[in-house]
């Protein structure tokens, strides 16, 4: 196998930066950690190629990507994006899952000689990261941000917009008993996608039939709307904040024999990998996870070559997707 810079530096027990000026004979570099670097090599039979040589500008040619989960089919696709456009630029991504608490938080990526950026995925608690990376003074932009800080880079997504949408969507099939599953209050998206929904029905000159809070999980929508079925009062529609919070629904629903959409119709969110291969298929807001990934790398890489005066931030609207979820109400 291929010895690499990073072996070096993994076996000197110093960091890539360090291990690149010593192969670019810089006179910054400590006597002993040369003397460590060097003998690294020399136990690893380790050539430096031009690549490594590349890094004399004291880059590590890595960007740092924190988020908080692998489960969910839409972040992955985010992550992919944001993967592939750091490639076709010669950089390479090195993850970290926190759950963004001071428990879970790791400083080790934040660290200047480790990554040239940090990308931040979703943060359900910015503040921590923000604080440490302007100390360290590292580019980094926030995507999904999940706060109103027109002080950091960062790239978002209209959730008003999305809520309204899929509210609209049922209002003009026809509906006018339309419940509502929300997310957490921490995250902004939540509490944007329900103030879409209600000024969705407010403009139709309706009243909700019912707004329930959830978990972003399927758990929570299956057990909302089984109370909703053990009442014997049922909505026409449900738009749920999220896809996993509608299938739960659809799953209650489909379980008691309520028929989707003939009995009731059903909205998601993020339009995950799921949603179209239910039966039936998912209508959903689908949220634009290629524009988010390129446009962040695309930030981010314009950071690191120069700090502008002004912050970034760019709002994509997401799309709605009509599929077999959905459809004119019927009477009972």
């Amino acid at each position: 196998m291929k010895v690499s810079i990073f072996d070096v530096a993994k076996k000197s027990g110093l960091s890539v930066v360090t291990v690149s000026r010593v192969l670019n004979k810089s006179t910054s570099v400590r006597q002993k950690n040369k003397e460590k670097v060097l003998q690294a090599m020399k136990d690893l039979d380790y050539h430096p190629n031009a690549s490594a040589r590349s890094l004399a500008s004291g880059k590590t040619g890595i960007i740092g990507l924190t988020l908080t989960t692998l489960h969910d089919t839409v972040l992955d696709a985010v992550v992919k994006e944001i993967n592939d456009s750091l490639a076709e630029q010669g950089y390479f991504l090195a993850l970290s899952i926190s759950q963004g608490d001071e428990d879970s938080f790791d400083r080790s990526m934040f660290q200047e000689d480790r990554v040239d950026g940090v990308i931040l995925l979703s943060p359900i608690n910015a503040d921590i990261y923000v604080m440490e990376l302007k100390k360290r003074k590292i580019p980094f932009v926030i995507l999904d941000n999940q706060q109103r800080n027109p002080t950091v880079p960062s790239v978002i997504v209209n959730n008003f917009k999305g809520g309204y949408d899929a509210t609209k969507h049922l209002i003009d099939l026809g509906h006018t008993e339309i419940a509502h599953i929300s997310g957490p209050d921490p995250f902004l998206s939540s509490r944007e996608r329900e103030r879409g929904f209600l000024f969705a029905l407010e403009e139709a000159g309706l009243q909700p039939f019912e707004v329930e809070q959830g978990s972003f999980d399927i758990p929570s929508g299956y057990a909302i709307a089984k109370r909703w079925i053990d009442a014997g009062k049922l909505p026409t529609a449900v738009f749920a904040a999220d896809d996993f919070m509608a299938l739960g629904v659809m799953d209650a629903f489909k379980n008691e024999g309520i028929r989707i959409p003939q009995d009731v119709s059903v909205v998601g969110f993020d339009d995950q990998i799921y949603a179209e291969e239910f039966h039936p298929a998912l209508t959903t807001i689908r949220l634009p996870f290629e524009k988010i990934g390129r446009q962040g790398v695309d930030i981010l890489l314009k950071l690191i070559k120069d700090s502008p005066k002004r912050n970034t931030i760019m709002e994509f609207d997401p799309e709605l997707m009509v599929r077999k979820s959905t459809g004119a109400p019927r009477g009972r």
